[in-house]
């Protein structure tokens, strides 16, 4: 299984404890389901970073691999939902975005306007994810799509983060857990081939060399088109390196890296005409529409969603390396220290169209063969570099009469974002709407504005599992980050600029664990997280209204939850529930009043999540979950005297849900999957008439997988994957003016053959 000058105040956030077993299972069943559904088998004194492939084939695990999580998954009063490795194979998941379908309460975007977002951009219960992935518990910068090939699990903790991961991670954070070498030798390779021509190979290499060292290997290599569409293509490499040495005594030391080049054409989306929502409103001014055109226009066909409106030279070229150094030394009697050093950076060079509005001209309004669709020429230089060191202990020890459980640690931390705007030189064509032409007229670029955003931060934390009796134990966490955050643009005619921000941020988490079984857990926990003015991108404004000048308060997130969790039939099935309430405070709003920008807005989300994961039998597993939220927008008000006023958040369904199973078979292996996403808003402002809005929902949809897999023999194993069986027509991600979408693939299928030697 294998990141003008101000001094302001901070705040806080983190985790805890929880476990069950049969007849008090029984009772609390129908309240077991959500992200703490996955539990563990506790470490003993200390747990490690470090994921040694077991050769089980399992959905479950026992502990995180995060070492500030110090009890097992069952006594962790938070919701954390890991997703195996095993579980990514059997689906076939190749992209993080693949992976994070098994787990309720995500959803992705697509971006402002014309413009696309580049790489994976996620929203969590309400709230954006921007920045908050981590790798082995470092913060993973950059806009990069996430390759599975060199990930041994990925770990979803859900609710308030801060006292975890520092800034951010006001709804949660993603910790993606890499391969290691391992003591043994176990090596595999697959090949996949699918449909839209794609083409895919990966090797896992693990090799013992002497008595307490090991080499891995992993690589990967794919040339893919993209189903449903024409022209978008995924290149890609992939090398994970790992040496590990030590194992198996009281000092190991690691020393492995990452490597991705992608060499893609990006795909800027399809117009939303023809859609069942779509609407055209008359205008008057420079973009004037008659009644005539807005008619003609609200009842023309849809275009064939095969379509590409790109350039021929649309391009997307990510480079992304990342260097770690570990060591772990066992002081003894269940204490360790490890330090862990790493230097990673993350290249996005792009350019690629997005389609706008549609016009059918005054002359030919009826006739859409000369209509047009107005397309945006983007480029995007983004440059993103982290060096950071953590040092960390992990004891046991009595104390005042109770067992406590101990991590503690230090991180230094220099994060810097480079970027740049481009002026675009020429036009960009439009494009006739039912027949693109990428040797169209496009737009090329001139730099313009250099913007560079350095954070320093040192931070300290402790958590600690106060055990009072074989019932009852409190979860605490705090973590300090002081944090230097400098700006600086410089302008093409040579103008330079700095901003400057410096505050101490202060995040702490509280939760209580009963067991009324062993194998069972009732918790309640509070959690905060801080997001400071510029923390998502490294970037502050001048502008003294916008929520990342360097003035402004940062964003304070609190969450309270109240779960359980149980380990039914002998350990092997967990059940969790959680009801969770976050609210996120001091964002930008007008005072009706005043008219002035104040920081007395909030976002309010309530819930409750469902899950299961283990195995049903000695044959049949299953991961499945459900979340129902209600997100409300309280004080959130714009324009003048605060005049519009929105009511919820943008792109966040009240009902997410998730469904893989599989059962084995003698040598073959059946497995279906299913998830459900409801209605997602693109209209959130209060009395908005939306029969006279564009696309103001995104659509409900269900979407199901297949999965048959047969060992040929003890080396060989051959596995179809079927991708949206029904061929369900579905919109994926929609812009924030709904005239531009992508849709869900189509159906579609691969055949990986895996072998092992």
């Amino acid at each position: 299984m294998a990141y003008i000058k101000s001094r302001k105040h901070g705040q806080s956030s983190s985790p805890a404890p929880l476990r069950t077993n049969l007849i008090g299972a029984a009772v609390l069943a129908t309240l077991a389901l959500p992200g703490g559904a996955q539990t563990a088998q506790s470490a003993g004194t200390l747990p490690s970073v470090t994921v040694k492939d077991t050769g089980t084939a399992e959905y479950k695990v026992e502990t995180s691999a995060n070492p500030k999580y110090t009890q097992p998954l069952l006594d962790t009063p938070k919701t954390i939902q890991v997703i195996t490795k095993q579980t990514l194979e059997e689906q076939g998941a190749v992209t993080l975005t693949e992976a994070l379908r098994n787990t309720p309460g995500i959803t992705m975007q697509l971006g402002e306007g014309g413009n696309t977002s580049a790489g994976d951009t996620f929203q969590l219960r309400g709230f954006s994810l921007q920045q908050n992935t981590f790798v082995d518990g470092i913060r993973d910068l950059g806009a990069v799509t996430r390759d599975t090939f060199n990930l041994e699990q990925v770990e979803v903790v859900k609710g308030a983060a801060g006292a975890e991961t520092g800034r951010g991670a006001a709804s949660g954070y993603l910790n993606l857990i890499s391969k290691q070498a391992h003591l043994g030798d176990d090596s595999s390779g697959t090949l996949t081939l699918g449909t839209a021509e794609k083409k895919r190979a990966t090797v896992d290499l693990n090799r013992q060399v002497g008595d307490t060292s090991a080499i891995r290997i992993n690589a990967m290599a794919q040339n893919s088109g993209v189903d449903g569409r024409d022209e978008v293509e995924n290149k890609g490499t992939g090398l994970g390196l790992s040496l590990a040495t030590g194992l198996g005594t009281p000092t190991r030391l690691y020393l492995y890296s990452q490597h991705i080049r992608q060499d893609n054409v990006p795909d800027g989306g399809i117009p939303t005409i023809g859609m069942p929502d779509y609407y055209r409103a008359t205008a008057t001014g420079t973009n004037a529409v008659t009644q005539a055109q807005a008619n003609a226009m609200n009842a023309g066909r849809r275009v064939d969603t095969e379509n590409f409106y790109g350039s021929k030279d649309d391009y997307e070229k990510v480079t992304a390396d990342m260097v770690t150094f570990k060591v772990e030394h066992d002081l003894g009697q269940g204490t360790t220290v490890r330090n862990i050093t790493r230097w990673g950076q993350n290249e996005m060079d792009r350019e690629m169209t997005g389609v706008g509005a549609v016009t059918a001209p005054t002359a030919t309004v009826n006739d859409s063969s000369t209509w047009t669709v107005a397309r945006s020429h983007q480029k995007t230089d983004q440059v993103n570099t982290i060096l950071a060191n953590q040092t960390s202990l992990n004891t046991a020890f009595n104390a005042l009469g109770l067992e406590h459980s101990l991590a503690v640690g230090v991180e230094l931390m220099k994060e810097e974002q480079e970027s740049y705007s481009f002026t675009a030189v020429g036009t960009t064509a439009a494009a006739n709407l039912y027949n693109p032409n990428k040797n169209d007229t496009f737009s090329d670029f001139t730099k313009n504005v250099k913007t560079t955003g350095e954070m320093s931060t040192v931070s300290v934390y402790a958590f600690d599992n106060a055990k009072i009796n074989e019932q009852f134990a409190i979860n605490a966490g705090l973590r300090v980050d002081r944090y230097d955050l400098v700006t600086r643009t410089d302008a093409a005619d040579g103008t330079k600029t700095k901003l400057d921000d410096e505050d101490t941020l202060r995040s702490w988490s509280v939760g209580g664990v009963y067991k009324p079984l062993p194998d069972g857990s009732v918790y309640v926990s509070y959690a905060d997280s801080q997001t400071p003015p510029g923390g998502s991108n490294l970037v502050l404004s001048s502008t003294a209204t916008n929520q990342a000048n360097p003035n402004m308060d940062p964003q304070t997130t609190r969450t309270v939850e109240l779960g359980t969790k149980w380990d039914l039939l002998d350990k092997r099935l967990n059940l969790a529930t959680a009801v969770f309430r976050s609210v996120n405070d001091k964002q930008t709003t007008i005072d009706p009043i005043t008219n002035a920008t104040v920081q007395e807005g909030k976002t309010q989300v309530e819930g409750v999540e469902l899950a299961a994961v283990g195995q049903i039998t000695n044959f049949w597993q299953v991961t499945a979950g459900i979340a129902k939220t209600e997100t409300k927008a309280i004080d959130q008000r714009s324009g003048t005297n605060g005049a519009t006023v929105n009511e919820t958040v943008r792109w966040s369904p009240d009902v997410t849900a998730t469904l893989w199973t599989s059962y084995q078979i003698s040598k073959a292996t059946l497995g279906l999957g299913t998830r459900y996403v409801s209605e997602q808003k693109r209209v959130i402002t209060k009395g908005t008439d939306l029969s006279t809005q564009n696309m103001p929902v995104i659509p409900s949809y269900w979407v199901s997988d297949l999965m048959a897999a047969y060992q040929v023999s003890s080396k060989l194993n051959v596995r179809l994957n079927i991708y949206n069986l029904f061929d369900e027509e579905y919109i994926s991600t929609l812009n924030n003016n709904g005239s531009r979408m992508t849709l869900g693939a189509p159906r579609s299928a691969t055949v990986t053959a895996s072998y092992s030697f």
